[in-house]
């Protein structure tokens, strides 16, 4: 039984494998309609979330299977004490797959070390969000036609974004990518994580102003600077409206730049850019779908002529 805590539990040729089955299931959702036929999903959602909870649900669905959960930690026995291995091990008598978020890290390893079914960390903290760095590796896969030999600009916050930690670690793997790192100083990355780049030869840079680094982007990935991780008010409202994409600053990025945020988004990116050709986030969003599905067929070792 396998499990998915971080993005790298899959090797690149796991990954690839992983990508070529969304790609399929992109193309013949009928062929997987009826995949996971008797089979349910259990969905433990211990913190708020829209995309993440209704794509895994959606992806359950369409396979043919059945999901059960809760979306909010109130709403389950967390709120009476019980705890997550106590959780999981009555989850496993009535799912066949879990997904959970949990806004302590490390939860949902606690929750596999426990659990008789495979468990799916969809989000611990400021930790790891795997199947979100999933998403966003096939988003870029599928548009870009490969993944590496680019320059990536990751702006907002990047000291709490666990999308941005899990993607960095993510593509670490793969050759030619030159990192940008666009924040205030109170937002940049972890210490950790750029020891880890310089350990690995993998350039980067920090900067602060976004219009500068436009020009040299192959992608960019917006992100929201996060109010619940914030310690006092002030500081949130201070930094919030720091970097807003308008169209003004894409007139400076190439004509084939992808712009990619995880979503939800607040005001970081102008509605103007939707319409923009360069705009994939609402693509990225249906791309969660497919690579969900492919991760429940794979954890579940179904296999679809």
């Amino acid at each position: 039984m396998r499990h998915l805590m971080s993005p790298l539990d899959f090797s690149v040729e796991e990954l690839d494998r992983l990508f070529d089955l969304a790609n399929d299931i992109e193309k013949n959702p009928k062929k997987y309609a009826h995949a996971c036929d008797g089979l349910k999903m259990a969905t433990c959602f211990y913190e708020p979330s829209t995309r993440t909870r209704l794509s895994f649900e959606a992806a359950m669905l369409n396979l043919g299977g059945s999901v059960l959960g809760f979306s909010d930690a109130n709403s389950s026995s967390a709120a009476k004490g019980e705890s997550v291995s106590d959780t999981i091990r009555v989850i496993s008598c009535y799912a066949d797959i879990c997904a959970m978020r949990h806004p302590k890290e490390g939860a949902p390893m606690v929750a596999a070390s426990k659990s008789r079914i495979p468990v799916i960390n969809a989000g611990d903290g400021g930790h790891q969000h795997p199947t979100q760095t999933l998403t966003d590796l096939l988003t870029i896969r599928s548009l870009k036609g490969r993944l590496g030999d680019f320059t990536i600009g990751l702006c907002g916050d990047l000291k709490f974004g666990r999308t941005v930690h899990s993607l960095i670690n993510a593509l670490m793997r793969y050759e030619g990518i030159h990192f940008v790192f666009i924040s205030p100083e109170e937002l940049r990355i972890p210490d950790y994580i750029t020891e880890k780049l310089k350990d690995a030869g993998i350039t980067y840079e920090e900067v602060i102003s976004l219009e500068d680094v436009m020009p040299k982007l192959d992608l960019l990935y917006m992100t929201r600077v996060q109010r619940e991780r914030f310690f006092n008010e002030e500081d949130y409202v201070r930094l919030k409206d720091f970097y807003i994409l308008t169209s003004e600053k894409m007139e400076k990025a190439k004509d084939d730049m992808l712009v990619l945020h995880p979503l939800p988004r607040v005001n970081e990116i102008s509605v103007e850019i939707d319409d923009d050709p360069r705009a994939a986030y609402f693509k990225q969003a249906q791309y969660g779908v497919y690579v969900r599905m492919a991760l429940i067929l794979t954890l579940l070792d179904i296999k679809v002529a």
